[in-house]
């Protein structure tokens, strides 16, 4: 299936695996590669040096096309994308902010730039600062969260813009492609699935979690901070919630959820995680290989865009 984006990012599929905090390392994204897609490597706020043993690690496992995810809000964001510059990364996506300023030295360098939007304002400004291609991210992704859902949002973009549109949220098979692909978008950016992959080393606990779901296991807590953010319902989801609404203040609110991404994606602490997943993990009942996961979804896509 050749897009856009797969001869912008020289991969054999239009799909690129979410760079999700505390679950995205060198063993996921090498394999979502070696699949056939564009594995990502999370750069969130780890130490420099552990991020660069992860690129080098990919490089290893892989000599297909990888990346990696800043977020912009991250206190070692500016070092990170001198990293990406050294290491020779092949592609930088960012979400948490405008990487304007990056993006002059990372074209430069030959990286390719996929910032994550999540509205047709912040995707022209990107496309004006010189981006190779967008993710239209909508409501349905795990993790922090806009309000536009992707059926909304993705259309919009692809109108908006001539770069290349990647959808994301709420997509964990070949149906999911298919729907966006009639949205206008040339590739998708699926998260969720690969969290139930054999190569994903998140705890089994998490993991779990993710295939046990049913559509309405989820919750979106820190809204009314303004900070939305969307993970599987368990006792510390409803936790936080009660929190807000009843105005903790915002040191309580703070004290709760530091480490939690940690306690969930490495200790697998039910009790005090934050496991962040999509809306679409009621689809997801299995583990399996990453190579398996990305061939039966591309099948499928291609057997309904055939039609």
């Amino acid at each position: 299936m050749k897009t856009r984006i797969t001869e912008l990012l020289g991969c054999q599929y239009p799909i690129i695996q979410g760079g999700m905090a505390w679950v995205a390392e060198h063993k996921l994204a090498s394999a979502v590669s070696n699949a056939g897609g564009v594995g990502l490597i999370a750069g969130g706020s780890a130490p420099i040096d552990y991020l660069r043993e992860q690129i080098r690690a990919c490089k290893e496992a892989t000599d297909k096309p990888f990346g990696v995810n800043i977020m912009l809000m991250s206190p070692n964001a500016e070092d990170l994308a001198q990293l990406c510059i050294d290491e020779k990364v092949a592609v930088v996506t960012t979400g948490a902010g405008n990487p304007g300023k990056y993006i002059p030295a990372w074209k430069e360098a030959g990286i390719k730039v996929i910032p994550v939007v999540p509205s047709v304002a912040l995707a022209k400004r990107m496309e004006k600062a010189g981006a190779d291609a967008v993710v239209a991210e909508g409501t349905e992704s795990g993790g922090h969260i806009g309000m536009n859902t992707t059926m909304c949002l993705v259309p919009q973009v692809v109108d908006a813009v001539s770069i290349p549109v990647i959808a994301a949220g709420g997509i964990a098979d070949g149906r999911g492609i298919a729907a966006s692909f009639m949205l206008g978008a040339e590739g998708v950016q699926i998260g969720t699935r690969f969290l139930a992959s054999e190569e994903c080393q998140i705890h089994e606990n998490y993991k779990n979690l993710v295939i046990k779901a049913k559509d309405t296991d989820n919750q979106i807590t820190g809204f009314y901070s303004g900070s939305p953010c969307r993970s599987i319902k368990t006792k510390y989801t409803k936790k936080l919630q009660e929190m807000e609404k009843n105005a903790a203040p915002p040191e309580d609110f703070e004290a709760l959820t530091v480490g939690s991404l940690r306690k969930a994606a490495v200790d697998g602490n039910i009790e005090e995680g934050s496991f962040l997943c999509g809306l679409i993990a009621g689809m997801v009942n299995d583990i399996k290989p990453c190579k398996e996961i990305v061939e039966e979804i591309m099948a499928q896509a291609s057997k309904l865009l055939g039609r």
